[in-house]
């Protein structure tokens, strides 16, 4: 696939991801006076105390992690950021606001699963849903700390807010399964887990590790034998985030289509993670 057809295929997955992400809100989530996860869930819960349209109330809270992001994030990363954010604020607005059940639970987990499934489109193939996985994505690319921890309070804190403002502590819970089916439905589709092990059988080893090394990312060069070829070719191993494996996968094509790639999970990791300090 030339880079051309790449990003077409980039731009109509947004599309996709931003069409299910604004259907879960206007269908599910805000009917019943419920939260997502995220700059979503701040710009819902805002939207119920000023009643301000709360599709552009998302599009202006994200600008600003969106302008961050492209001083630390690639230039394809953020462009398709900004175009599922640009969607999903169109949807919002074309989407009319649903009266499909009366249903808390009903709304809260099939809300979830909208916006996980969303989320997690945009994740495979190169982009995010801005907000959150913006942030997740820089802190994870620069510090080797619990990004899923830091969401979690950050999205708890918004949901006691709904609580206290509201003084509806069912909306609150509810609001925060619909965020755990989110998270879970983004692990099904995506991956679940947060670190994952790249081992990259390679003839073009100085090209793709210094493109890996550019990110920055740390690479361990193998020197292997195929077992039925006698073929000695180099395996570069590396440790990423479920964030970057998007950029991985497309960084390793780019420079060996070839290549042969196989990536494991990684329950942990032990020693520095990190190439440079976060600016």
């Amino acid at each position: 696939m030339n880079k051309r057809m790449s990003l077409i295929f980039g731009i109509v997955a947004m599309a996709v991801s931003a069409a299910a992400i604004a259907a879960g809100f206007r269908l599910l989530i805000i009917p019943e006076g419920l939260l997502s996860g995220g700059l979503s869930g701040v710009a819902i819960i805002v939207g119920y105390v000023t009643d301000w349209n709360i599709g552009i109330l998302y599009f202006v809270l994200n600008v600003p992690v969106l302008m961050w992001g492209l001083t630390i994030l690639g230039r394809r990363f953020i462009l398709l950021s900004v175009l599922n954010v640009v969607f999903t604020t169109l949807f919002m607005q074309i989407i009319p606001l649903g009266d499909m059940t009366d249903e808390r639970l009903i709304s809260s987990v099939f809300g979830g699963v909208l916006v996980g499934a969303g989320t997690a489109i945009a994740l495979r193939y190169g982009g995010s849903s801005g907000g959150f996985d913006i942030i997740a994505s820089i802190i994870s690319r620069k510090r080797d700390l619990p990004v899923g921890i830091l969401i979690f309070i950050l999205n708890t804190a918004v949901v006691l807010a709904l609580g206290l403002y509201k003084r509806d502590w069912d909306a609150a819970f509810y609001s925060m399964l619909s965020i755990f089916v989110t998270g879970k439905v983004i692990d099904a589709v995506h991956t679940p887990h947060r670190k994952v092990t790249a081992f990259i059988v390679t003839n073009r080893t100085a090209e793709l590790a210094g493109r890996l090394l550019e990110i920055p990312r740390g690479v361990t060069i193998l020197r292997t034998k195929g077992a039925y070829t006698s073929e000695e070719k180099d395996m570069l191993m590396t440790v990423t985030t479920r964030y970057e494996l998007a950029e991985l996968r497309k960084l390793i094509r780019d420079v060996d289509p070839r290549a042969f790639v196989n990536v494991v999970q990684t329950i942990d990791v032990i020693g520095e993670f990190r190439k440079k300090p976060l600016h």
